[in-house]
């Protein structure tokens, strides 16, 4: 008697920002052990002699879509690049960030922090939205931070175009904390769709890339470079936020213990109004 063969499951694809560095290579190592397909949205390559990233990309299984994230052509080119070539998206990690030296803009005029730790995550997330309800886990894990701890004032309406400058304890923290607060305000609206969406602290971890100006006060440079943690436990918290303890959660911010209280809750439906501002007014007519 003859049998059919058995219907082989479809792989799991995650969309990772920031893939090929720091906490998202590490996160890309660990799901394509786990047997995820990934697609990554990146400015620049993976290191060639890397054997895991290699030989996914040569198997198909890492799939590389390339853009500054901060110039809106090029995102918006790449991003119809993923919609007409991915079939649906599992899991989306908005995780590219970066701690500048100085006070910088993006090409369309705002403060780079917030153009790429806020203002870009809600535009991926808006352009991947019908491939995520494709998809099976619909989970949106934004990387958030616990430098927003020491922020004393926050004003959604100044962080496109902040009068002073602050390394890291500045515009890196107004603006992962921004991410998270729309996160917030956004995740009951699109619960109701069937998509969770939930930010994470991965903690600290030693990101400095050889080569690269950092923009750390010297004190917490000297020590990340000597006693903060590799970026695999960034990583495996990022993981832990999407698949553990806390995967049913919308809305939220988890860090190693759990729950995060958000400060400035009171401002997260404003930060998600001017996001959501520059995704309909800006972006959205590149589409």
């Amino acid at each position: 008697m003859n049998t059919l063969p058995l219907a082989r499951p479809a792989a799991r694809t995650a969309l990772i920002t920031g893939a090929n560095n720091g906490i998202g290579l590490e996160l890309t190592r660990r799901l394509l052990t786990e047997g995820w397909h990934v697609a990554a949205l990146i400015r620049s390559s993976f290191a060639a002699d890397d054997e895991v990233t290699t030989r996914a990309i040569r198997d198909g299984r890492l799939r590389i879509y390339t853009a500054e994230l901060t110039d809106f052509p090029q995102l918006a080119a790449a991003l119809q690049k993923i919609q007409a070539e991915e079939t649906s998206i599992d899991m989306l990690f908005n995780n590219a960030g970066g701690s500048l030296p100085e006070l910088r803009f993006s090409p369309q005029g705002r403060e780079m922090h917030y153009e790429l730790q806020t203002v870009v995550p809600y535009i991926i997330y808006r352009e991947m939205k019908e491939l995520l309800l494709r998809g099976s886990f619909k989970t949106v894990i934004g990387t958030s931070s616990n430098a927003f701890n020491y922020t004393k004032a926050f004003d959604a309406d100044k962080l496109a175009r902040p009068q002073r400058f602050k390394q890291l304890t500045g515009a890196y923290a107004d603006t992962k904390l921004a991410m998270s607060l729309w996160t917030q305000a956004l995740s009951h609206s699109e619960a109701q769709d069937g998509i969770l969406l939930r930010s994470a602290d991965p903690g600290p971890n030693n990101t400095i890339r050889k080569g690269k100006k950092s923009g750390l006060p010297f004190p917490v440079n000297y020590l990340m470079r000597f006693f903060f943690a590799p970026p695999t436990q960034g990583a495996g918290r990022l993981h832990e936020a999407a698949f553990g303890t806390h995967k049913s959660e919308a809305g939220a911010l988890i860090d190693k213990n759990g729950i995060v209280k958000l400060r400035f809750a009171d401002q997260a439906k404003r930060v998600l109004e001017n996001v959501d501002r520059v995704y309909r007014e800006e972006f959205r007519i590149l589409m």
